[in-house]
């Protein structure tokens, strides 16, 4: 048995070594790339080196089951985390993928729509509710963009999303 595994072994080293000679033989072309550009909102410009919120900031929430007038059992409210609150009506950068809402509203997630908020894979800090500063584009299912605008969070409101992103504009967009 161990001659069997010691001859595969030499073998498939043997194989690997000649793949590399014969690829080295060829003349090596560079690949020709072009970078792709992207209007900067002025006010935004300077903090587009990274997102200014992370997904596992936003998922760092505890929640409180608090009674409620349309709920008997009660109601699950979240407590924000004291640096998200900080940020509450500050300009920020998130990344996420684009899950449509309805025919004109679009939520950014955390997760592509097959693992997202509404499927029960997530949970609804893994989401954020879109305002978009112009017109609402019009966007694919699990497009990932880069979105600027203003972070708004909701504790008390539990028919309104947990987290906003509002005056959205798109500065980077998959296609």
């Amino acid at each position: 048995m161990r001659n069997i595994i010691f001859i595969v072994l030499i073998s498939l080293s043997f194989i690997t070594f000649l793949s590399f000679k014969t690829q080295s033989t060829h003349s090596f072309q560079p690949k020709r790339t072009t970078v792709k550009t992207f209007e900067k909102t002025p006010e935004i410009a300077p903090l587009l080196a990274a997102d200014t919120l992370t997904w596992k900031l936003l998922g760092q929430i505890a929640y409180v089951n608090k009674k409620h007038p349309d709920y008997p059992q009660g109601v699950d409210f979240p407590i924000i985390n004291p640096i998200l609150k900080k940020q509450n009506k500050k300009p920020i950068i998130m990344s996420g993928f684009i899950v449509p809402i309805d025919n004109k509203s679009y939520a950014l997630s955390k997760n592509v729509f097959a693992a997202c908020f509404f499927c029960g894979k997530a949970g609804p800090e893994t989401i954020m509710g879109i305002k978009f500063k112009n017109t609402t584009p019009r966007l694919k299912t699990d497009t990932y963009v880069t979105l600027s605008g203003t972070f708004r969070y909701n504790e008390n409101d539990v028919n309104d999303w947990i987290y906003h992103i509002e005056n959205a504009v798109i500065e980077r967009q998959s296609k």
